[in-house]
């Protein structure tokens, strides 16, 4: 079964260097949003500067950005009841998504000069749990996500930097509810990555080239195969679910597969730099809490404890994403269930 990091719960409920250039201190500093009840750090920009979502005293979700000095900015978009900040580009621009009074959703992006321009796929439901979800955005400011219709079946869409939304479907992609298909990266090249949904339920990952050229893959022997990042180079990064649980892989720009994960429990995969280091946390099967790791470009992984982080169900260490200098940001959650943002620099 695919494991969920609380990220997209939250959702739900509403980056060439050498390693030693890539890891990072390891110092670690953790924060939260003046006046929150709880923080998401959810991607990091290319000066360190963290993009995420937190919740109010109501339980409502909110964006902000947090500066390399520690400055935050918070913000939502117009007639927001609950915003979820998914990405930030090397620009400091930010995409993400937000729900409206009818429960739909809508994307928008955030201009580094804090202009927020909310937009819709076309085609995208207007009702409960509905509507245009933004999951991606590359330093050239285009976007990508999914779309839900008016029978909960998924379409991806691009949004280019000008503001026109293409919505697009990969082959074999099942055109049923909870079917179809979903993009979740795009690097700077314009190369998409994301999963389709096939009419048995089954997912599968893809590629989609800048000229709109599909290449569909799974990892061998897989059940499932989970996409959950693009390099520069093309290398795609996500999870798949083997014969012991849910491990990760690396795809390369010409097809060659690598897979990795621990001896014994799950692995979620977060984001992979253009260097090639991969970010993540993998679940204690002792208790069942989690820890972050590391994998740098020649395989050696790292694991990492946030202080504070709780050590049963539920808690612990999530990281999901990490830049170019190896900088990673996340979110730990203590022994009382509150979560909490991070920087390991």
């Amino acid at each position: 079964m695919k494991r969920i990091g609380i990220a997209t719960l939250v959702l739900c409920a509403f980056l060439c260097f050498a390693w030693g250039q890539t890891a990072g201190s390891g110092k670690i500093i953790r924060f939260n949003v003046p006046g929150a009840q709880g923080t998401v750090g959810q991607s990091i920009a290319t000066d360190g500067s963290v993009a995420g979502a937190y919740t109010d005293s109501n339980g409502v979700l909110h964006g902000f950005l947090r500066s390399v000095a520690g400055k935050y900015t918070k913000f939502d978009p117009p007639d927001s009841v609950g915003t979820y900040t998914s990405a930030v580009n090397s620009k400091l621009a930010v995409t993400g998504s937000y729900k409206d009074t009818n429960g739909a959703f809508h994307g928008f992006v955030r201009s580094p000069k804090g202009k927020i321009t909310p937009f819709d796929a076309p085609g995208a439901g207007k009702g409960n749990y509905q509507g245009t979800l933004a999951y991606a955005i590359n330093s050239e400011g285009e976007v990508v996500g999914y779309y839900t219709g008016a029978s909960q079946e998924y379409h991806a869409f691009f949004r280019t930097a000008g503001g026109k939304v293409t919505g697009f479907e990969a082959p074999g992609a099942g055109k049923g509810s909870t079917q179809g298909t979903i993009a979740v990266a795009v690097n700077d090249g314009g190369a998409i990555s994301g999963n389709y949904v096939d009419s048995n339920n089954s997912y599968h990952g893809f590629v989609r080239a800048a000229n709109g050229t599909f290449t569909s893959f799974e990892v061998p022997q897989s059940s499932e195969t989970y996409v959950s990042s693009i390099n520069a180079k093309g290398t795609v990064a996500g999870t798949y679910d083997g014969s012991t649980g849910t491990d990760g892989f690396l795809r390369l720009a010409d097809g060659k597969m690598t897979l990795f994960g621990p001896a014994t429990g799950g692995v979620y995969v977060g984001t992979i730099n253009d260097a090639g280091a991969v970010v993540g946390s993998v679940v204690d099967n002792n208790n069942y809490s989690e820890h972050g790791y590391v994998r740098s470009p020649g395989g050696k992984i790292t694991y990492f404890n946030v202080p504070g982080a709780g050590n049963a169900l539920g808690q612990g260490t999530y990281a999901y994403a990490n830049n170019a200098s190896g900088q990673i940001t996340g979110a730990y959650v203590d022994s009382n269930g509150v979560g909490h943002g991070f920087v390991r620099q």
